[in-house]
């Protein structure tokens, strides 16, 4: 409970058991000005003179609250939604009804997962099967488990409930908005009460991946590619609601890949990642191999490749930095190490 009282605001906690307000009102806590602090957050603006003056106990305070939290819950029945915290993957057959090279593939949240295969082989297949929450009903015969259990029908068949939020190679906006009215748009939906903060949230993320910068009053019709794969992957982080990512060939996007991986696995997504670049593949918690319609193998990467990464992530840089070198008219001399 106490993993609540450091992620929820004040204002959240409300919205989440009303009953805390009693809590508050009997402690006498005055919480203006303070409402999009944590509980813990606003017990360290008082001073030690207001502490020792007021008797203030921080942690007897914060003991308390979950405890009330814990037996109010017991107490009204109420169902906690813990979320997705695993998907698990149980083996299908490939194209010729050969049995998968694998019994059970267990991603958690925060993973980055990577999927190697030719085309063709079966990585749409595969994400499909994840999408809809298979139970052996699809042409591979795999079955998908949320935390470890047969999912809940809401995640295959309401349309509110996306279990994977697609972030495709091809992104072209048709919409005559601005990115400030898109924005505001996809947060009214998701009914975010402080929307101007989201939104500011939002395009400063996004323009931290892409390589031009661009502002609210642009029309998303306007945007590069890699601009708009930039918003797509800063909305996904922050207003989506779906707790799995895939995103098709992130190398071909025009932004800065690594932190867009780092913006989503911050964001408790678990994230899937369908690519043919060997960075991106080391950069992975484990990649899956596709061949012939089934998951051939399931690889872990190890130390050794964490050192190959570390090579690989050299050369990109200098990569990059000629790019951005390039794009500014300059001339490439031999020997450039500009990393």
């Amino acid at each position: 409970m106490n993993n609540i009282l450091d992620k929820f605001s004040i204002k959240e906690l409300e919205q989440k058991y009303p009953f805390v307000i009693n809590y508050f009102e009997d402690n006498r806590l005055d919480f203006k000005g303070y409402e999009n602090k944590t509980f813990k957050e606003y017990l360290n603006h008082f001073t030690e003179e207001e502490i020792e003056e007021w008797a203030i106990d921080k942690g007897k305070l914060i003991e308390d609250l979950s405890e009330y939290i814990v037996q109010m819950v017991e107490f009204l029945g109420i169902k906690e939604d813990k979320g997705i915290e695993s998907l698990t993957i149980l083996a299908g057959t490939d194209k010729d009804g050969n049995k998968e090279g694998f019994k059970k593939i267990e991603i958690n949240k925060s993973e980055i997962i990577s999927i190697i295969g030719p085309t063709g082989s079966g990585k749409s297949r595969l994400l499909a099967d994840i999408e809809w929450a298979a139970q052996g009903d699809t042409p591979t015969g795999r079955s998908i488990l949320i935390n470890g259990e047969v999912p809940d029908v809401k995640w295959r068949f309401s349309s509110n409930n996306r279990l994977v939020a697609q972030l495709s190679q091809n992104m072209n906006f048709v919409m005559d908005l601005t990115v400030h009215e898109f924005l505001e748009l996809h947060a009214q939906s998701r009914m975010v009460e402080n929307e101007e903060e989201v939104i500011q949230e939002i395009i400063k993320a996004a323009n931290n991946l892409a390589g031009e910068k661009f502002d609210l009053n642009t029309a998303i019709t306007s945007l590069s590619g890699g601009q708009s794969r930039a918003l797509m992957i800063a909305d996904t982080a922050i207003l989506s609601s779906s707790p799995i990512v895939l995103i098709d060939e992130i190398e071909n996007a025009g932004i800065d890949r690594k932190k867009a991986l780092e913006l989503l696995i911050s964001s408790d997504k678990i994230v899937l990642m369908a690519t043919h670049d060997p960075t991106l593949a080391l950069i992975a918690d484990k990649r899956i191999v596709i061949k012939n319609g089934g998951i051939d193998k399931v690889i872990e990467t190890s130390q050794e490749e964490k050192q190959v990464l570390v090579e690989l992530e050299k050369m990109d840089n200098i990569i990059q930095n000629m790019r951005n070198s390039l794009r500014n008219g300059e001339i490439i001399k031999r020997g450039y190490k500009n990393a």
